[in-house]
């Protein structure tokens, strides 16, 4: 069998039409189908699996896929750091993502239009959001670059500058949006086709790759940038200081885009509080508050924890099991669940293959074992830390944590044993013929809070805003 992977979100459309063109048929690819896994017309030998475009590098790598279309910045971000892995480029694509947007996808360092790439060459620390760590470690690394801090967040790097980051390492058209001065390229994207080595030279793959092979080619593209290196530089940095400005009569309110919103807009309209520009239908990223004393910004809920513990926020309005998440690798940081918003309930918990027959999951422990006791259990997760507490918890001896980024009802079982995934209805686990077979959180939307010194004003703001979504319940 012939596995191929292949992405999901916008490029999937995309695909989809191009692979058409072609002739190689995926069926209900491009259907909106919560199904992750496909047939190919013609090619009983040959399958597809659809991934996040992060994970797909990596699947390859493994040697579970043979061939895989992904984006170059998800494949370099990988041998960036693991330059030896067994993945072979054969041909970048021709793929128009947006016809509004002329130049092709790209990684750029971007700040506010007071902030300036000599900032880098000085000793004043600065930090760098990104969703791609390891790019942006060897960018500044050959830049050389002085004093900085990688932040690295689930999504949307842009969003940080500049009251909360200096700069940003993000998609070109995301910065551009966020109103950001582009400083320098980073990174020349594109989507490639790719293959595992191994499986090149030892699987015959020659029916479905040389009808792959003739998807239309773009030449363009170089990949990582060199960029052009700094000397060290002296001079006033006080014009660059946005962040960290004295906030002690503010408090800093986060809140959720995606998913999370629409539960958070209505969570605040029970408790009367009114947040212009921060709707369902509309999303800016500074909502205005009527009460001066408080500031908002749109954020990831994934990344709230993290930057209330740091002090970036005084509040944020997130889901529980990211704070549990959060808290799994850092028990001791200053960040505590203030009120239960009693909105968006799921279940997170211990999802495996309903073929396997088990009805806990000591008894699926033993079904795996048996014959081989010293079988290896893999564990699936978005939330690496509670997958880790997890495992260790239900004492299940040999097993690894495989960290995922989306499109994770797919990995079981072929390539993981054990899904830890949230469900709110049940849907997507019974269109790929999972169940949850144990429960670890009743998950809801909450507000978290820094545990620590907050100003009288601050103090005052926060007990009015705490007391609204009490009274609302």
């Amino acid at each position: 069998m012939v596995r191929i992977a292949l992405p999901r979100g916008d490029l999937r459309p995309v695909l989809a039409r191009l692979l058409g063109d072609i002739d190689f048929q995926v069926p209900d690819y491009d259907s909106g189908s919560r199904a992750l896994r496909f047939n190919v017309s013609g090619h009983e030998d040959s399958m597809v699996r659809v991934f996040s475009d992060r994970d797909i590098p990596i699947q390859v790598a493994l040697g579970n896929y043979d061939l895989a279309i992904c984006s170059r910045t998800s494949i370099d971000e990988l041998l960036t750091r693991y330059p030896q892995e067994s993945i072979v480029p054969l041909k970048r694509l021709d793929v128009e993502m947006n016809k509004s947007i002329s130049e092709q996808p790209q990684l750029v360092l971007a700040g506010s239009e007071k902030s300036s790439i000599d900032l880098l060459a000085m000793d004043l620390i600065s930090t760098i959001t990104t969703e791609f760590p390891n790019i942006a470690l060897r960018f500044l690394t050959e830049l050389r670059a002085r004093n900085y801090r990688i932040f690295d967040v689930w999504a949307k790097p842009e969003s940080w500058p500049p009251e909360d980051a200096m700069f940003t390492i993000a998609e070109r058209s995301a910065a551009v949006k966020e109103g950001l001065k582009i400083i320098a390229r980073v990174h020349d994207g594109g989507v490639w086709l790719i293959a595992n080595k191994q499986s090149l030279s030892h699987k015959n793959l020659s029916k479905p790759l040389e009808q792959l092979l003739r998807l239309p080619t773009q030449e363009s593209g170089i990949g990582l940038v060199p960029p052009k290196r700094l000397t060290r530089a002296e001079g006033d940095t006080s014009k660059f200081m946005e962040v960290g400005n004295n906030r002690k009569n503010v408090l800093r309110i986060a809140v959720p885009d995606g998913h999370a919103q629409r539960h958070t807009v209505a969570a605040l309209e029970d408790a009367g509080l009114n947040f212009e520009g921060y709707t369902t239908t509309d999303t800016v990223r500074r909502p205005i508050s009527s009460d001066p004393n408080i500031e908002i910004k749109v954020f990831r809920p994934q990344d709230m924890p993290r930057a209330v513990s740091l002090g970036l926020f005084d509040i944020a309005m997130t889901g529980r099991d990211w704070l549990m998440n959060f808290l799994a690798s850092y028990p001791e940081a200053p960040v505590e669940e203030l009120v239960d918003l009693k909105r968006s309930e799921y279940r997170l918990g211990a999802v495996v293959s309903k073929d396997l027959g088990a009805e806990s999951i000591e008894h699926a422990i033993n079904i795996w074992r048996t014959g081989n006791p010293d079988y290896v259990i893999r564990v699936a997760s978005e939330y690496t830390s509670l997958a880790d507490k997890y495992a260790r918890t239900k004492q299940l001896g040999r097993y690894s944590v495989i960290p995922i980024s989306g499109a994770s009802e797919g990995f079981v079982p072929e390539d993981a044993d054990i899904l830890i995934e949230g469900t709110e209805t049940g849907a997507s686990l019974e269109a790929n013929n999972l169940m949850m077979l144990d429960v670890m959180i009743q998950s809801t939307n909450c507000i978290i809070g820094r545990i620590g010194e907050y100003s009288e004003v601050q103090t005052r703001t926060l007990r009015a805003v705490v007391e609204k979504f009490v009274a609302a319940q």
